[in-house]
């Protein structure tokens, strides 16, 4: 049973972070810019359908008495304003963040995003060390020479076509660029604020659906006033959810359940099925890209790189194998 689960957790750790990124780049690049969808709007509601899945949950943890839940909101959230107020911080950080998800899939191609994306494992590790004061082993300093050795590679530049106009070249260069500064944004944020995260949910008793819930709030008001800044004109004159069909609502709901999805799965699934679907989902999405999107060909130094970042990616989470000093 423990296998079944194992395999079923590695197969929706590939569904979920495979489909997320590619619908996410079709719906970016299948529509007219001038009738897209607003991704600061797309971003508010994943958070509202993620805070009313957090609240079902715990109204079912409170035997479906709404009164009972009231009165557990109140008591952890509503009456501990400080500790609620923690949650601000890693709330900002994920709301910038995915806005640089959206930014950077509107300027990347799914697999150099996902191969270039893997660098959140740098700087996980970073702030893991620094913040958590964890110990990394032999095996993952080398994995994180190798991410960055196989990122720089993804990234090398290719030889301009001599077919191709010095405008579409000079554009196309402006669009990785943006999109690549996305990602690294991206990175840093997903390190720091996951870290951030984790130390204030192993250091408080409140349970991981009123972290989930209190994050919500924040992400719901900072996102709303990304919506205000950002697009007030454009809601104004179309609306909130112009642009929205089938596959924008697919994104939505991938955007808010599949963070819950993933967390429930990692249970259990272990460190090398992680990796293993990690690099299942870099493989699918090249494949993707080039064979259904038709927007990414992928050349040596992509493929050489890309290789390096899976191997990198499976040996960051492999256990370490040899004794350590002192120990039989």
């Amino acid at each position: 049973m423990n296998s079944v689960l194992k395999y079923m957790s590695l197969a929706t750790l590939v569904l979920q972070t495979t489909s997320l990124v590619l619908l996410l780049r079709y719906s970016r690049i299948a529509t007219p810019s001038d009738q897209q969808y607003l991704s600061s709007t797309a971003i508010v509601v994943s958070e509202v359908f993620k805070m009313l899945t957090c609240l079902t949950v715990l109204l079912s943890q409170s035997g479906w008495s709404v009164g009972q839940l009231i009165k557990l909101l109140h008591l952890e959230v509503w009456s501990k304003p400080s500790d609620t107020c923690r949650l601000l911080v890693p709330a900002a950080l994920y709301t910038v963040q995915n806005n640089l998800l959206f930014l950077a899939l509107s300027n990347l191609d799914a697999a150099t995003y996902q191969v270039t994306y893997q660098l959140k494992i740098l700087t996980t590790a970073f702030f893991s060390v620094t913040m958590l004061h964890k110990r990394l082993e032999i095996q993952q300093w080398l994995s994180l020479v190798l991410l960055m050795t196989g990122v720089a590679l993804v990234q090398w530049p290719e030889t301009a076509s001599s077919n191709s106009s010095s405008v579409t070249v000079d554009h196309n260069m402006t669009s990785q660029f943006i999109g690549l500064l996305a990602v690294f944004a991206a990175c840093f944020s997903s390190g720091f604020s996951g870290v951030y995260f984790e130390k204030l949910v192993k250091g408080t008793p409140q349970s991981l659906w009123i972290r989930n819930i209190q994050l919500a709030i924040f992400c719901c008001v900072l996102g709303l006033v990304a919506v205000f800044v950002n697009d007030q004109n454009a809601v104004q004159e179309g609306g909130f959810f112009q642009g929205y069909n089938y596959i924008t609502w697919l994104v939505v709901f991938l955007q808010a359940f599949g963070g819950l999805v993933v967390a429930t799965a990692i249970k259990y699934a272990d460190n090398i099925l992680k990796g293993f679907a990690t690099s299942v989902s870099i493989v699918l999405s090249t494949l993707f890209s080039y064979f259904i999107l038709g927007d990414f060909r992928p050349n040596s130094f992509f493929l050489s790189g890309t290789s390096i970042v899976i191997l990198a990616t499976l040996l960051y989470g492999y256990p370490e194998k040899f004794p350590q000093q002192g120990k039989a």
